[in-house]
């Protein structure tokens, strides 16, 4: 396997564009605990994918900086990004109602995704844009990946 930009870590692909839906009705990998197995979108939704870095990108809806977590909004509900204070450049991110993008990795699937961020960026700028081609983005890499 790679060894993943995000985490130095031998073990864990790069990340995996998801929507927080597939997050939520996924399992946990049987053989480990940081991994879990979403169904595929699109056409060839009968195979699954293994994940455990992702990238999900929604609306801010709630800044916890004393917690120092986010809860985010994507096309098919909430998910909690945790360790926001500690990502490099976050800062501009954590104002509710910016559109942001957040590379982390998994740290729970249910009854809502949990990541611990990685990389976050502000994509306010072209929300529109961004929020529009999510969803075909998600699935054309879901479709694309072995």
């Amino acid at each position: 396997m790679a060894t993943s930009v995000l985490s130095g870590d031998k073990t864990r692909c790069p990340p995996v564009k998801v929507l927080s839906s597939q997050l939520r009705e996924g399992c946990q990998a049987s053989n480990t605990k940081s991994e879990y197995v979403i169904k595929r979108l699109g056409s060839d939704t009968a195979s699954s994918l293994r994940v455990s870095v992702v990238w999900m990108q929604g609306t801010v809806v709630e800044v916890q900086s004393d917690l120092n977590t986010l809860l985010m909004l994507d096309e098919t509900g909430n998910f909690l990004v945790t360790g926001v204070n500690n990502v490099p450049k976050g800062k501009p991110c954590l104002s509710p109602g910016k559109y942001v993008m957040v590379m982390g990795v998994i740290q729970s699937h249910s009854p809502e995704p949990v990541l611990r961020a990685v990389k976050m960026a502000d994509l306010s700028e072209n929300a529109t844009i961004h929020r529009k081609n999510w969803i075909y983005e998600v699935e054309d890499l879901q479709q694309i990946l072995p």
